[in-house]
């Protein structure tokens, strides 16, 4: 999937602690023309990599080896940067309020869907 890079020069943090899911994500969103920070496996090695980076969006896995990834998703908030969580979960209630209606995606996650999302992300570049 190049259609001449539709994802070109943006950078997205991807967070997910399963090795070779991280590396699928990381690798599609490579291909379509992204910068990958990451991957990162949980919250604190997430922002460690992101101190002091500029990002155009994250990929968000909602549970990383038990811990949920909506400390990070409420710091990027906060710096406005957009994300999508990926979860497995179908239910909203897992959610936080302030999360109930962020964009997801379902694992498995297709390639066409997860750059969908993602080219989203662009349309918000300043």
């Amino acid at each position: 999937m190049n259609k001449s890079a539709p994802l070109s020069g943006l950078r997205i943090l991807v967070v997910e602690d399963a090795f070779l899911v991280a590396l699928d994500l990381s690798d599609e969103l490579t291909d379509a023309g992204c910068d990958v920070v990451g991957p990162a496996p949980s919250v604190d090695e997430a922002l460690e990599q992101i101190d002091g980076v500029e990002l155009d969006g994250a990929v968000l896995d909602v549970n990383l080896n038990g811990e949920r990834s909506f400390r990070l998703a409420e710091h990027l908030a906060t710096r406005d940067v957009p994300f999508v969580f990926l979860t497995g979960y179908d239910s909203s209630t897992v959610f936080p309020d302030q999360f109930r209606d962020s964009p997801r995606l379902s694992k498995p996650v297709e390639t066409r869907q997860l750059i969908e999302a993602v080219s989203r992300f662009g349309n918000n570049k300043h």
